[in-house]
């Protein structure tokens, strides 16, 4: 097992209180957890010059300590779960409140080498200090191991290290904070999606999923960034969210529906307009566009309003393809699977008819990844080939009862 070797040169008192300065304004304006820690370890690593620092927050309801930053070779964002009771060290630090100094790692009978026999390291020195907040309460443990001069951590070391956690507890708690808001408000939003699409689908899980994965793709695929990317497929469940404004005579109706009944079907991107609308959220405003408008087609035969090509959304063009290929790959009362290569024929079809060009040439480019979500399905249940006369089958010409309702 070879050890890590820090070669980065002893700083100054001047270059540490920059540091600190550094430190305070960085972690301050963080609102992501994950960023925030590795900013936290980072600077850590640098101020106190040592070859690693781990961060342990505490999951009171798993009764865990877990870590997804770690500074240092063999650990760059593993996850380590330790258990709160047990006989670790950070285990130790939480439960006491009180700090942990190890001048020689291997020969204190405190130290456990399981992490070392893992990792292409060998911890010689370490020092663990509690993270507490203004209240006195331990959020979670900082450890740092083996300093650069090969000298146990002392007393100023420890000072440093409890300082900056000091400074690192608020921001952590807001950022926990904010990820439980945006954990929360993202399952909220899945459940409302399943409330809507629970009434038609058999597997509503899957086609949420499928949806969304396929719609985060196209983003990428046409060169939107990651956030924004994210920020559709997050919204993307929410598009039929106006189906629960329909009666299940007319929504689960097994044959073809009249003229009548077809222009109630319609009216589901009215309502989910109409829930959608004014909302504050980026992530319910997106929805808003993709309920309202996920109908529409590129030459303008769409509804509810029949806008044409750029009139519409992206977001609501993205989504449509999506939608459309996975409706027509699973079965509904009104029509069986089609195989998924036929579904993606249909897709190309409509280039430049129901679907936007430069969206169809997308969803070509990630189709290999796309087929892949759908081949256990395929290998497990037997899919019908496409039947364009069909009388519920996805067809063009036929405007009620499709894949598109």
């Amino acid at each position: 097992m070879s050890e890590l070797k820090n070669d980065t040169p002893t700083l100054s008192a001047d270059e540490k209180l920059n540091l600190l300065v550094e430190f305070g304004a960085r972690i301050s304006c963080e609102l992501r957890l994950d960023k925030l820690l590795d900013i936290i370890a980072q600077q850590i690593t640098r101020m106190l010059n040592v070859g690693r620092c781990t961060i342990f927050l505490k999951d009171g309801e798993r009764k865990e300590l877990w870590s997804k930053i770690a500074q240092g070779r063999g650990l760059e964002h593993t996850e380590i779960r330790l258990p709160l009771d047990g006989n670790s060290i950070v285990a130790m630090v939480a439960r006491t409140g009180q700090s942990i100094n190890l001048p020689n790692a291997y020969e204190d009978e405190r130290f456990s080498m399981a992490v070392d026999m893992v990792t292409d390291f060998r911890t010689h020195t370490m020092l663990a200090v509690p993270l507490k907040n203004n209240a006195g309460k331990v959020l979670g443990v900082f450890q740092v191991a083996n300093k650069a001069d090969q000298q146990p951590f002392d007393k100023k070391d420890e000072g440093i290290l409890l300082l900056l956690a000091t400074l690192a507890a608020s921001s952590i708690e807001i950022a926990k904070l904010y990820q439980d808001v945006h954990v929360a408000q993202l399952e909220t939003i899945y459940r409302l999606a399943v409330t809507a699409e629970y009434r038609d689908q058999q597997d509503t899980r899957s086609h949420l999923k499928n949806i969304s994965i396929i719609s985060y793709l196209l983003a990428l695929a046409l060169g939107l960034s990651k956030k924004h990317a994210e920020l559709i497929k997050n919204a993307s469940p929410l598009h039929d969210i106006g189906k629960v404004a329909l009666a299940d005579h007319i929504l689960l109706k097994p044959g073809k529906l009249t003229p009548e009944e077809f222009e109630i079907m319609k009216s589901h991107t009215v309502y989910g307009g109409r829930i959608l609308e004014g909302a504050h959220s980026k992530v319910l405003q997106m929805a808003h566009k993709m309920s309202l408008y996920h109908h529409e087609k590129w030459n303008g035969n769409g509804y509810p309003h029949g806008l044409k090509g750029e009139e519409i959304p992206l977001e609501a063009r993205i989504i449509t393809v999506a939608d459309v290929f996975d409706a027509l790959c699973v079965s509904r009362v009104y029509k069986k699977a089609w195989k998924t290569d036929d579904a993606y024929r249909y897709i190309l079809a409509e280039s430049g008819k129901a679907f936007d060009p430069r969206i169809v040439a997308a969803f070509k480019r990630i189709y290999a990844s796309v087929r892949k979500l759908y081949s256990a399905k395929n290998a497990d249940e037997k899919q019908e080939p496409a039947q364009p006369h069909h009388p519920i089958s996805f067809s063009p010409s036929q405007e009620n009862n499709t894949a598109e309702n």
